[in-house]
């Protein structure tokens, strides 16, 4: 039996492997966006919930895509929860041209994640808790600050407490592993965010020797009744508490 931390790593793989499978063969033909997203995400819901089943039928799951197995127990109540995202980034997954989407894979205890991975498939990347520490950030003049489109307002204000610049792409776990990897210095999202988006990322930032936590520095918490998170802030730790004053103010 693999350990957390490796089972985790595997299944992140082995899912992105399928996604890019059902990309290739849907691509190839006259396949509408709208059904290869649907085709992509159910297929890996589908994988992830029987590889779990096999290998932790008595941890309960928390996915994107709905329910899990039906060995897994209720999460209410429940110590060891998986959450997973089997596409982070499901309109860029649609687009055959795009690699920024990833597979999101997470184990918590106790509402912290204890291990978990996050693979950009299109890429061939994968991170993960026990795998990745934050690269040296590549020479450039500015610190780079990603966000969602959707996000602007909020990440310009953290670029120019920096003295940044603003980027803006894909999912939350590519903006979260290009910290990791070193292409980016800060990762803000004031709003709009549920625990599938998020456990994974901030898992292996957080192992990785970043600073992940919510606008205002407190912990992340998960497998609560209602997975929402209200806000994420990853950072290089040098950048951390002008980030958090200025989203503050």
């Amino acid at each position: 039996m693999p350990d957390d931390h490796a089972l985790a790593a595997d299944l992140a793989t082995r899912a992105g492997v399928l996604l890019m499978e059902v990309r290739g063969r849907l691509a190839a033909g006259d396949t509408s966006s709208e059904a290869l997203k649907r085709e992509g995400d159910q297929r890996s819901h589908e994988f992830l919930m029987d590889a779990l089943a096999r290998h932790r039928p008595q941890d309960a799951v928390l996915s994107e895509e709905g329910a899990a197995a039906a060995v897994h127990p209720d999460r209410t109540g429940t110590s060891r929860v998986w959450i997973v995202d089997p596409v982070d980034g499901t309109r860029e997954y649609g687009d055959p041209s795009r690699t920024d989407w990833a597979v999101h894979v997470a184990l918590v205890e106790g509402g912290r994640p204890t291990a978990a991975a996050v693979a950009l498939p299109a890429s061939g990347q994968l991170y993960g808790t026990g795998l990745s520490a934050a690269s040296r950030p590549l020479e450039r003049e500015r610190p780079v600050v990603v966000t969602s489109r959707s996000q602007w307002g909020e990440a310009e204000v953290v670029a120019a407490a920096i003295g940044g610049v603003v980027r803006s792409f894909g999912s939350a776990g590519v903006k979260a592993m290009a910290v990791v990897g070193g292409s980016a210095d800060v990762y803000v999202h004031p709003s709009g965010l549920y625990e599938w988006d998020v456990c994974a990322p901030a898992a292996v930032a957080t192992a990785a020797g970043l600073d992940a936590s919510s606008l205002d520095g407190t912990a992340l918490t998960f497998n609560k009744p209602r997975p929402v998170v209200p806000g994420l802030l990853i950072c290089r730790p040098e950048y951390t508490g002008r980030a958090q004053s200025a989203l503050r103010r």
